[in-house]
């Protein structure tokens, strides 16, 4: 499964980029896929999804850069300006065509501005718990940067020692274990080779850097701003029971902001539903992506409202 994915080395401001893509023999009238890794993850999270949504639609998968397999050069500003501008680069240089962007976590928020900044050139944006602020939030982000804030405390954490003990920490085998533990409800897919696929990056020079980049990283712009500025349809793939963003309260907060065409699907899983429940998943999205390819109007899928 993992060795029929085409490895597509590209370049973004100068630094190497790892993609990977996949795609049927014929698939030119249906919209291409871009998926998009969380935090600390990669390509390789996609594992499950890939193939089987490459039977149908060309399939593309990207790091982000600072992570993964991509570069991690200490210059950047690492945040949603950057990967948003990366994605849409991707997309334009690429691909090259419409092409829906689907994103879990603070890939979410990524692929959300990237739909946004693209227009007619973004076929539709999924979103499976996606990070990112709302304007009428003071709420801190959510996920590692979280984790370190309610263990240790905002103050305590600028300092580059206990940053650097902290990663040490995070980047062990058991700890990334138990980490997934915690965000998975059905473990059966936390398995070593997902393990070694976070740690492994985590290795790379420059890793600490964009590590600590997690505590300053900008909030970038407010989701119901990017929500009035995407013209695609959206898609939330929600794992109810992810204990990072509290996803029965943060649904509600989407379903206040989303566009009223809006297409949402719950599954009983937790922060990352692709891999945990990849089945579903799989089958939701597709079921989303037929109704694009055939609506007479590719902004407003035939699909029940929020």
């Amino acid at each position: 499964m993992r060795d029929v994915v085409e490895s597509t080395p590209w370049n973004h401001l100068g630094h190497t980029v790892h993609a990977v893509q996949q795609q049927p023999d014929a698939s030119e009238d249906r919209p291409a896929l871009l998926l998009v890794h969380g935090f600390g993850a990669s390509t390789d999270h996609w594992r499950h999804n890939i193939p089987v949504l490459a039977q149908t639609h060309a399939v593309h998968a990207i790091d982000l850069l600072g992570f993964g397999r991509s570069a991690k050069p200490a210059e950047l500003n690492y945040g949603g300006a950057l990967w948003r501008d990366q994605l849409v680069a991707y997309v334009r240089e690429r691909i090259g065509r419409p092409t829906v962007i689907a994103g879990n976590s603070l890939g979410g928020f990524a692929a959300l501005a990237a739909g946004a900044a693209l227009g007619s050139d973004c076929a539709g944006v999924v979103l499976l718990n996606a990070a990112g602020p709302f304007s009428d939030e003071q709420k801190p982000p959510q996920g590692w940067g979280a984790i370190a804030r309610q263990s240790i405390g905002t103050a305590l954490l600028k300092s580059p020692v206990l940053q650097r003990l902290m990663f040490e920490n995070l980047r062990r085998r058991a700890t990334i274990r138990r980490t997934l533990n915690q965000v998975y409800v059905d473990k059966t897919n936390v398995d070593d080779w997902l393990v070694e696929s976070i740690r492994r990056p985590s290795l790379d020079p420059g890793a600490f850097g964009v590590f600590r980049t997690v505590f300053d990283i900008p909030r970038g712009q407010p989701l119901d701003e990017l929500f009035a500025e995407l013209t695609a349809p959206l898609l939330l793939l929600w794992g109810i029971r992810d204990p990072w963003i509290n996803a029965p309260g943060r649904r509600s907060t989407f379903q206040r902001h989303a566009p009223a065409a809006t297409t949402e699907v719950v599954l009983e899983a937790g922060h990352c539903p692709h891999d945990e429940v990849p089945d579903q998943v799989n089958a939701a999205l597709l079921e989303w992506l037929a109704g694009l390819t055939s609506a007479t109007a590719p902004t407003k899928p035939d699909h029940a409202a929020i």
